[in-house]
């Protein structure tokens, strides 16, 4: 059987097997703190990266499944004009996943797509306690 010619390249064909040195990061996601059982390809959830130079990213993100039915949803509330419109989240994802999503990050980070309005200046910092606020 020939090869197939296209004027398309097959999608991250730049993504080289092994990965370029990143800088370092930390991934918080919402998820790993649930309690309740969940649908790991049916949710919204959210999602913050920390750099180690600093720089603090706050995401919201849905599976591509959930979708439809934060449609139906905005439908049977009548919110957004009873699911006329949807904003969109941060970012769309396969599925919840720490390893998925620690590629998905590196990923973003290799192709220089973190955007600037996911960025919080002023992230809640860790060591920071209840009797400090």
């Amino acid at each position: 059987m020939p090869a197939l010619s296209s004027p398309f390249r097959p999608a991250d064909a730049d993504w080289p097997e092994v990965a370029p040195p990143l800088p370092g990061f930390t991934l918080w996601l919402e998820f790993e703190l649930w309690q309740d059982a969940y649908d790991p390809e049916d949710a919204v959830f959210n999602m913050t990266i920390t750099l180690s130079d600093g720089k603090y990213y706050a995401l919201n993100v849905w599976t591509y499944s959930c979708s439809s039915r934060v449609v139906s949803e905005a439908q049977y509330w009548g919110e957004n004009l009873a699911g006329k419109y949807m904003l969109p989240p941060d970012l769309f994802v396969a599925r919840l996943d720490r390893a998925l999503l620690e590629a998905v990050v590196s990923h973003l980070i290799h192709k220089n797509q973190l955007r600037a309005d996911w960025m919080d200046p002023n992230p809640l910092n860790e060591s920071l306690t209840l009797h400090n606020l």
